[in-house]
């Protein structure tokens, strides 16, 4: 593709100097796991979230499920979450051993719908865990408020919408935990694996500490079960480079996005909803269209990537199958998976590579 979807690339090559420096400090250091990087970068980041723990872990999928076992979910407790997601999401969920429960998704900007999760709460909920999805927070006030009623902890999932905020107030410190992912191509991401969990709870900032090492409090001694998951110090040299790039960012996406939308505003397609008390990082840019493979083929005869996130709801993905309610469950879900498609957004792209994307998409529309 002459443009691709997705090009985390571009930042190591905008930024190499940079990434060069913090990366030799690491290897002069002779220091690769346990050392001042990752301290320096769970403190830069609580700063950046205005939240006091940050603890740094090996994937945004340990976060999560980290995040859980931190609350000590017994088997077969159930956790409220939704299906359209990174399948990580209800992986984290299983591996806890908890039961997903899913619930469906508001039709304009696909997060978790506050009516759907109040129906869905009972006795047995441990947990509810909504999704900041492609950069969008989540209806944060109200899920929180329904969440507190029943005295359910709530476990954000930030892995797309590092920034972003609602009611002028970061994602990541609105419920009791939050997890992350520095995926390369995330808002804020590495050069491999790695992830953070953010809490305002000394306690289970502590018990996570432990929780990511072996159970250790102190070295080499196991004072619960354990595991390893551990953000290595080259991993958090390059994050906190990348922290320090991350408004940045996050306001070249805001500007692309306000350009696309600009854009197709006379077409037939449904571009992402804006609010005023609800900031979006733009992790992704996800239009919606009712022939979008054919839009899709277009796109890509014009050399432009794009991406499906996601093509099947988790729900009705193989062993998933098992805690959904089946196909047309999740109504709201089930037409958007079919619609979706994710333009490039990243913010590398030049102006010229914007305005390619919106020809192609003006071109490509079915019916051009």
């Amino acid at each position: 593709m002459k443009i691709p979807q997705a090009n985390p690339g571009a930042f190591v090559f905008a930024h190499r100097s940079e990434i060069d420096v913090a990366m030799s400090r690491v290897l002069d250091s002779g220091c690769f796991l346990r050392g001042p990087e990752v301290a320096a970068f769970e403190q830069e980041f609580a700063a950046f979230l205005d939240r006091p723990y940050v603890i740094g872990v090996a994937s945004g999928t340990d976060a999560l499920w980290l995040a859980l076992k931190a609350l000590d979910l017994n088997t077969g407790n159930e956790v409220i979450t939704v299906a359209l997601t990174a399948v990580a999401t209800v992986a984290a969920i299983v591996e806890a051993g908890g039961k997903p429960v899913f619930v469906d998704v508001c039709a304009d900007d696909l997060t978790m719908d506050p009516a759907c999760l109040a129906a869905a709460i009972t006795p047995r909920t441990a947990a509810v865990i909504p999704v900041h999805l492609y950069g969008q927070p989540a209806r944060l006030p109200e899920i929180c408020a329904i969440a507190d009623k029943a005295d359910v902890p709530v476990i954000e999932d930030c892995a797309q919408a590092h920034g972003a905020n609602c009611d002028g107030r970061n994602v990541g410190t609105w419920g009791r935990l939050a997890a992350f992912s520095f995926y390369p191509t995330k808002n804020l991401g590495g050069l491999g694996d790695g992830g953070a969990i953010a809490t305002g709870d000394d306690q289970l900032a502590g018990r996570l500490r432990g929780l990511r090492e072996y159970g250790w409090l102190q070295r080499a001694i196991s004072t619960v079960t354990g595991w390893n998951s551990r953000l290595d110090e080259l991993q958090a040299a390059v994050l906190r480079v990348s922290l320090h790039h991350l408004a940045d960012g996050n306001r070249r996406r805001q500007a692309i996005a306000a350009a696309y939308t600009r854009a197709f505003a006379d077409t037939d397609i449904v571009v992402p909803p804006v609010y005023a008390n609800r900031a979006s990082v733009n992790h992704q840019y996800v239009i919606r269209h009712r022939q979008r493979d054919q839009l899709r083929a277009g796109l890509a005869h014009h050399g432009v990537g794009t991406g499906i996130h996601y093509p099947v709801p988790v729900h009705l993905q193989g062993v998933y199958r098992a805690y959904g309610g089946g196909p047309g469950s999740l109504p709201v879900t089930e037409q958007a998976a079919n619609e979706v498609l994710s333009l490039p957004v990243y913010p590398e792209l030049s102006d010229h590579q914007i305005a390619t994307v919106i020809q192609a998409v003006r071109a490509s529309l079915p019916g051009k």
